[in-house]
């Protein structure tokens, strides 16, 4: 038995311009610990990723719509990919705040990499929390009304988040942490 059998992760993403390995390592590494990963764009069809947020990357496929998902109910947890294009259009779709907002809401854990904590501040769930990401968000962090640390991982209450693809080692492993530590 693998440690995250029965476990529902939702992650989230633009159709173009997310990071190509916060996508993919996470999605097939939850996925190797047994998790059923749904990957939800803001359209259907493919999801084309970035490398280094210029270089074409792998065409990822998604399983259904940002719009089509009923909310928090259906999941155990939730990620936010980055890649600057990605986080930057998602944290202005309503459905995609919202929702981070009904996970958050719901205890359930949210993990967010490098850009992808913009769509956390605009959820309005960072303010009281320490969180990481990549170094150009740590403004907009204290701005919220969160504390920011340099480091690969931090778990505050719900909330994973980690700065940069190096990271993603560390990213996967308190996403399995949290997600096993009730269990």
């Amino acid at each position: 038995m693998a440690a995250l059998d029965g476990k529902k992760i939702l992650v989230i993403a633009t159709n173009y311009g997310v990071e190509q390995d916060e996508i993919v390592v996470p999605t097939d590494q939850l996925r190797e610990r047994g998790a059923d990963v749904t990957v939800a764009a803001q359209e259907s069809g493919s999801i084309q990723t970035l490398v280094g947020d210029k270089d074409p990357g792998k065409s990822v496929p998604s399983n259904t719509t940002i719009g089509s998902v009923s909310g928090a109910g259906d999941y155990d947890a939730l990620v936010v990919p980055g890649g600057t294009i990605n986080a930057d259009t998602i944290r202005q779709d309503s459905d995609a705040v919202a929702l981070v907002q009904a996970f958050a809401d719901a205890g359930k854990p949210v993990a967010a990499i490098c850009h992808g904590p913009w769509t956390l501040i605009e959820a309005g769930v960072v303010s009281g929390k320490t969180l990481t990401s990549f170094p150009s968000l740590q403004t907009d962090v204290r701005n919220a009304g969160g504390e920011w640390v340099d480091q690969e991982v931090q778990v505050d209450g719900g909330l994973i988040t980690s700065r940069n693809p190096d990271d993603l080692p560390a990213f996967v492993d308190a996403i399995e942490h949290a997600l096993t530590a009730s269990a």
